[in-house]
């Protein structure tokens, strides 16, 4: 039984079949931020995993922007896990000296934000729009969703470089992240991974408090 394989079946729900590959993908995916909401440094070595993991399922399902993402978010989880465990003067919690605490992403760089995931999302949008049809047509198959996908993408980066910086504000966009994620997954037919970005937004919205709580205590 090959698991890497997006065609092997592990069971069916609504109609649709659920792989082997998006259930284990699955698991470390939820692994992974439940283990960020409880601010523990492991999970940064289940995000390795799910980034693999990830690379391999939407290469198979022509998600190009998806896909590509997952070589550079495997470089913001590697600068994460330095940066956490590696705080400047000034920037070590209260409680463990050797650890970042969380902090708050200043007003006038949510400017900057917004320009980024904007600016970038259209750029890489028309990019995607013609890979496999105008662009390099016997390589890729056309993205589905290419500018739901590209804005996707980019609010994904957002996310996880405010993570990587221990930022407070990275579960806001989290949230609007999963939103994102469950309309991309059900154009691209998935089943079950719309399903787990509804647990994905739970989690986000106790990380949040959790998060904003350790910012209050200098943690």
């Amino acid at each position: 039984m090959n698991i890497f394989d997006i065609d092997n079946i592990a069971f069916t729900m609504g109609g649709a079949g659920v792989s082997w590959l998006e259930l284990i993908s699955v698991a470390a995916g939820l692994g992974c931020v439940v283990l960020a909401g409880r601010n523990s440094k492991f999970n940064f070595w289940v995000g390795y995993l799910y980034n693999i993991l990830l690379f391999v399922m939407f290469w198979q399902r022509h998600l190009y922007s998806a896909m590509l993402l997952q070589p550079i978010a495997f470089g913001i989880n590697a600068f994460g896990q330095w940066r956490w465990s590696h705080p400047k003067s000034g920037e070590a919690s209260a409680r463990d000296a050797g650890s970042l605490k969380v902090s708050h992403l200043k007003p006038g760089h949510w400017g900057w934000a917004v320009l980024f995931v904007l600016g970038a999302g259209l750029i890489w949008g028309f990019v995607l729009s013609k890979l496999g049809t105008d662009w390099f047509t016997g390589i890729f198959s056309p993205d589905p969703t290419p500018y739901l996908d590209s804005f996707g993408l980019m609010l994904t980066l957002l996310a996880q470089f405010l993570s990587a910086q221990k930022k407070w504000d990275c579960w806001l966009v989290w949230l609007v992240v999963n939103v994102w994620n469950i309309l991309l997954y059900v154009s691209a037919g998935l089943v079950f991974m719309p399903i787990v970005c509804a647990l994905y937004l739970i989690n986000g919205v106790w990380s949040l408090i959790t998060w904003y709580r350790l910012y209050k205590n200098n943690n």
